[in-house]
Parts: C-alpha cells; structure tokens; sequence
C-alpha cells in the first residue's frame, strides 16, 4: 500500500535532540488544518442560530463536542503515525472491495456535504462585502479550487502557517465583537451546564445535531490521520512513534481549544444580541445587518463589526476549501486506490457542491433564509455519517495487527468510544422518529 498523501508524506524535518517547545513547534501544523473544520461556516450558522433561538443553552452540546473531537483527533494521529496509514487505508484494509466502495461513497458524500457550506458561505460574505450576486458568487467559488494548489509549490508549512493566520483572524475578530456586544457572564456560564431541554424539544436536539455535524466532522478523521504523518519522525523505532503522537495530540488539543473558543464566541454572539427578540435572526444576513445599527457598532462607528464580520466568514470559507481538497484525495486514494490530478479532483467536488446551491438559487431566487437552511441541512447530514467514520477508527485503533502492542486502545479508551458512538447513534434514530411522527 502507497503512502498516504505521498507529495507530503515524511517532507517536514524535526530536531529529535531538541527542547520539548522546539520540537512541539515542529509538530505544530496538522493541528490548524483540523480546526478549520471545526469553525467553518456550517459551524457559523448552527451555532449563531442556536444561540439566537435557544440562547445560551447549547453552549453545553459545543462542550461536550469539543471534548468528543480532541477524543476522536487523537485517536486519528495515533492510528496515523503508529501505523502509518490514514483512517481510508486502514479501513479499506479491514474491509472487502464492495464495502470499500460504499464506505467511498458515503465519505464522498460527506465532503460534499463540507463543501455546500463551504460555498454558501463564501458566496454570501462575497455578496455582503462587494454586493456580488448569490449566483455569481457561487460562480465564482469555483475559481479557489486552484488556491491550493498555488499553495502547496511553496511546502505544506506555507500551507499551515497561511490557515494559521486566517484562524487567529477568525478568533481576534469575535474575541472583539463578543466584548462589544457585553453578554451576561452569569447567563453564559450557566450555559456549560446540561439542561434536559436538550433532548426533549425537538427544536433544540435538530440544532444540537446540526452543531454535533458541524463540529465532529467525518472528512477531519480522514485528514488528520494523513497529515501527522508529514513529520519526519523514525517510522522504525517505537519510542520515536510514541514522541511524535505526544507532540501530535498536543497540537490536536491546542488547535481544538481555540476552535471551541471560536464556536462558543459565535453562539454568545448570536444569544447576545438576537435571543429573546422575538425576531427571525440568527443567520448571515440578519447579523450582518445587525451588527451595523446595535451598539457593537455605535460604539466604535459606522460598519466595521459588520465588515469585519464578512471578513471573517469569507476567510472561513477559503479556510475549508483547503482541507476540503486533501481529504477529497485521501479518501480516494485510501478506498479505490485511484490516483487523480488535484485539480481534476477539486474541480469535479466543487462543481457537484454547487449543483445543489445552484438549484436552491434557482428555485427560490433571492429567499436566502432558503439558502441558510440547506447550510443546516447539509450539518445534520455529516452528523448522521460521522458513526460511520467513527466506528473504524475504534475497531482499527483496537488491532494489535494494525497498531502494534505498544500503541491500542487502552480498556478506557474503548468505553468512551462506544459511548460515544452510541449516544451519537441514539440522538439521530430519536430525531429522524421525531421528524416522521410530526409530518405524519
């Protein structure tokens, strides 16, 4: 079996004899490509949606889902580096052709699904900055599958430090918004705290879904079990695999806690200033609009937060678009062994992401609520497969044959695997029953 991500695979160079910050700054890197994931735009709506409707209850489900992910990464960067597969390979391994090629599918699917968010979101920031068309920009989105590939002639570090940036922007930007905004301190820290609500009311356990999908996603199990995998650690020595997945997972962490920072900003944000309005806001266009004429703005002037806010989206969007194309390559390379040019590649996912967008557009013109719903649509959907990605990862991570005696599972690691896929399993048979019981 070839190596995964072969252009990359063992090209950046550590210093095994350094300090610990030196060598964790070696290994920081995977880590940023994964956050992107985890604050993308589908996070952007689910999240400022659940806060504007619900207010600050779901901070509990960002929680609980930021700790799930740090779980499920690090798991991903010990399958990757201990046996130097990524998540499709080893799956394809366990598994017969026909079923690899279903499993194909499905992840397929998957990124299709990041990649219709990934479009709507950049086409509405490229609507409100520059007051271009829905459609147009959705045109236009197709002309970023070659950012990438610009990128990476200048090294996969150029790549990380470039989505580094773009994160930091991300983060400092509504670090700023949500001060401005002054929510409640007492009311957000109540939010951390489980409430019953959550999965009683079907309202709430759809959009905790939606966030579930949008902050576990199946594509960044694939990805990151890949890309641990450009460090150039001793592929032969045990105590090297052991320093690299300590290195790794820390990386994997800290990324992680700034993505939850991220989440959590945004739902306070839409909490803060749209719940208990009695007003249908809490997507892209109404917090736009809103961050022009509330405080946040009269307090500094004129329409910088809204500005700085399209910014951000627009920068989240291009953000995705990167880990959305080496994914793409890893799960067709992992389950059919088939090897196609990046941008034949690219351009073939984003043209079948923006056929749903396109149609939407077409049928309900300038309905962007319409828009925003399939968002959400396509976060629940990733929800509902992320089992299906999680459920490899635990049997491969458990195979002494795969990961060798020193690196599977520990007992405890497998409990809260399990458990984990099985609340998961639980939450999407209750609220696909849920849906069918009330349109019945």
């Amino acid at each position: 079996m070839g190596k995964s991500l072969e252009e990359i695979n063992n090209t950046v160079s550590i210093d095994e004899k350094g300090s610990y910050l030196t060598r964790l700054s070696k290994f920081i890197g995977p880590g940023l490509l994964v956050a992107v994931g985890y604050m993308d735009p589908g996070n952007w709506i689910t999240s400022m949606g659940g806060g504007a409707s619900y207010g600050y209850i779901l901070l509990f489900v960002i929680l609980i889902s930021s700790l799930g992910a740090m779980f499920l990464q690090s798991m991903c960067a010990r399958l990757g580096i201990a046996s130097g597969m990524d998540l499709a390979q080893v799956t394809r391994h366990m598994i017969s052709k026909k079923q690899a090629l279903l499993a194909w599918i499905i992840a397929e699917l998957a990124i299709i699904a990041t990649d219709i968010a990934e479009v709507i979101g950049s086409t509405i920031a490229l609507n409100l900055l520059f007051h271009i068309p829905l459609i147009v920009g959705a045109a236009i989105t197709i002309v970023d599958v070659f950012l990438l590939l610009l990128i990476m002639k200048f090294g996969f570090r150029k790549i990380e430090a470039i989505v580094g940036v773009l994160i930091f922007t991300i983060l400092i930007i509504f670090l700023f918004e949500v001060y401005m905004a002054q929510p409640g301190v007492s009311a957000v820290l109540e939010g951390f705290l489980p409430h019953k609500e959550i999965v009683t009311n079907n309202g709430i356990l759809y959009m905790s879904l939606g966030i579930i999908g949008a902050t576990i996603m199946p594509h960044n199990l694939y990805l990151h079990s890949s890309i641990v995998q450009s460090r150039t650690y001793d592929r032969h020595s045990i105590s090297s695999k052991k320093s690299a997945i300590h290195f790794a997972q820390m990386d994997s962490n800290i990324q992680l806690s700034i993505a939850f920072v991220v989440n959590c900003l945004l739902l306070i944000l839409g909490a803060a200033l749209f719940y208990g309005t009695n007003q249908d806001l809490g997507r892209f266009y109404e917090l736009y609009d809103a961050l022009k004429t509330s405080h946040v703005a009269s307090a500094i002037g004129g329409g910088v937060t809204s500005t700085l806010f399209a910014v951000a989206l627009l920068a989240a969007g291009q953000n995705s678009t990167i880990t959305g194309t080496l994914s793409g390559q890893i799960v067709m390379e992992g389950f059919i062994h088939l090897k196609m040019k990046p941008w034949v590649r690219r351009v073939l996912t984003r043209l079948i992401a923006i056929l749903p967008v396109f149609l939407c557009l077409i049928v309900y013109g300038a309905d962007t609520q319409k828009i925003e719903d399939l968002l959400v649509f396509t976060q629940v959907f990733l929800s509902i497969a992320l089992p299906l990605s999680i459920i490899p990862l635990i049997l491969a991570t458990n195979n002494k044959s795969i990961m060798g005696d020193a690196f599977v599972n520990s007992k405890r690691v497998n409990i809260i695997g399990w458990l984990l896929t099985i609340i998961l399993c639980i939450l999407n048979v209750y609220l696909i029953i849920s849906t069918i019981m009330e349109m019945v």
